[in-house]
């Protein structure tokens, strides 16, 4: 075998791997030192991508488009599937069910009012000055800015293949918007609120908030183990993703042998929601673990810390990853749906979260609203950012609300896997796509406000 440079094959992911490697700890060090990006809060995997994307543009450096969109297309899949081993600390079960039950329907309700948004734009467009407008690509707005580069990718990569020219990078691009505005406006929003008296910033003492008993208690595996447990991780994250794989290359199979017409449709989703399908494998290992437990085993397999260090690991590689994979001659032509989607995706996000958070958090309010505005926009992470700079100690219920609510946003949000394929088979069908979105939409906020009364009774 050859080991030298000309095996382009052997030494290429190494190299697409520094680069972003490179770009990462670049962006920490700027994060750690320059005041001014440090006060923007732009995370550092969002800055690392426009760094290796602003590198690509300029001519600096030569990146693998395929290799960077499956990096974001595994990533996400790896990343929640670390996400959904992580086992659950001990809390009053009812509680925990209906404050996630509550905010899955503010997730999924924020979704809705997204794709509505992106919706009318679209159809808007359509039928005025763009008559070539894809009217499908609204639902790319709760694709990017809800659910992230993962999704966006995956949705956007369907469009594309669907005829929607350019709809891969204009899905990232929504994406990394997202970011922007998860930062930035969040940012503002936070200095406006401390002006006006509502809130307090919180200094930051620059202290981490874990200790050795967080790293090794009760729920983690042990330490003096004859395998690194971080080996034992990610051999069980990269074991249910094969599964995953397993599982939905089976089921595309069994539906493309009943109905090739069916498959067209849901086979593409499938492949591209198949984190969905990898968490749920998950958490069903999880549950066996913790059966397992139960008859008599010593400790747990997994590692709570080490899980969430994986997770994160794996979206701040996808994110990047996303963000440099964006064509930017690919949106150029899409300009005007772009600053419509992300200016008017930006305002109903805000004033639709603050009016539904009112009834869901009453007695943490603004600790609610602005991490789901930061989640709603950006991703997890940036709903922390935001939280934490009124909540440092994350003492408040709403850091959980984030993680406990997506999991119940992934059963309320199944109908949106409906509307992504719908909206494509015809102008009539995305007319109709409009109407069930909105109407879900209502539905939903109805469900809010009902038990948020019941609660506040």
């Amino acid at each position: 075998m050859d080991y030298s440079a000309a095996n382009h094959q052997l030494w290429n992911v190494i190299i697409q791997l520094g680069y972003i490697a490179t770009v990462i700890l670049l962006a920490n060090f700027a994060r750690r030192n320059v005041a001014f990006i440090r006060k923007s809060m732009i995370p550092v995997a969002v800055l690392g991508g426009f760094v290796l994307l602003l590198a690509k543009e300029i001519g600096i450096i030569s990146i693998d488009q395929n290799f960077m969109e499956g990096l974001t297309y595994h990533g996400i899949a790896l990343g929640f599937i670390a996400m959904s081993l992580r086992t659950p600390q001990k809390r009053e079960a009812g509680d925990e069910s209906k404050v996630g039950f509550r905010s899955g329907a503010v997730i999924v309700s924020s979704y809705m009012i997204q794709g509505v948004t992106g919706l009318i734009i679209t159809i808007g467009l359509a039928l005025t000055v763009m008559p070539d407008m894809f009217r499908a690509a609204g639902l790319l707005l709760p694709m990017g800015f809800g659910q992230g580069p993962g999704q966006a990718n995956n949705v956007g990569s369907s469009y594309q293949a669907l005829g929607f020219e350019g709809g891969h990078s204009f899905g990232l691009a929504i994406a990394a918007a997202g970011y922007i505005v998860a930062c930035v406006v969040g940012v503002i929003i936070l200095n406006v609120l401390k002006k006006s008296g509502k809130i307090k910033i919180a200094e930051h003492t620059g202290k981490s908030p874990l200790s050795s008993d967080y790293i090794e208690g009760d729920y983690e595996a042990e330490a003096s183990e004859s395998v690194d447990k971080l080996s034992v991780q990610l051999a069980m994250i990269v074991v249910v993703y094969v599964i995953t794989y397993a599982v939905t290359r089976g089921l595309t199979s069994g539906i493309a042998a009943l109905s090739e017409g069916l498959a067209g449709t849901v086979n593409t989703l499938l492949w591209g929601f198949n984190f969905i399908i990898g968490s749920a494998l998950a958490i069903l290992l999880r549950v066996i673990l913790e059966k397992l437990r139960e008859k008599g085993a010593r400790r747990p397999y997994q590692d709570n810390y080490l899980l969430g260090r994986l997770s994160g690991a794996f979206f701040d590689i996808m994110i990047v990853a996303g963000i440099a994979s964006i064509d930017i001659e690919d949106i150029r032509g899409l300009v005007l749906p772009f600053v419509l989607m992300v200016t008017l995706g930006t305002i109903v996000t805000w004033y639709h979260l603050k009016w539904v958070c009112k009834a869901v958090y009453p007695e943490y309010y603004y600790e609610g609203l602005l991490s789901m505005y930061g989640m709603m926009t950006g991703t997890i992470s940036s709903g922390v950012l935001l939280l934490r700079e009124i909540d440092p100690k994350l003492s408040s219920p709403a850091a959980g609300n984030l993680v406990v609510g997506s999991s119940f946003g992934i059963l309320l949000g199944a109908p949106v896997l409906i509307l992504v394929g719908l909206a494509t088979k015809s102008s009539a069908m995305c007319f109709a796509t409009l109407g069930l979105a909105a109407l879900y939409l209502v539905i939903l906020d109805l469900v809010i406000f009902k038990v948020g009364r019941k609660k506040a009774k």
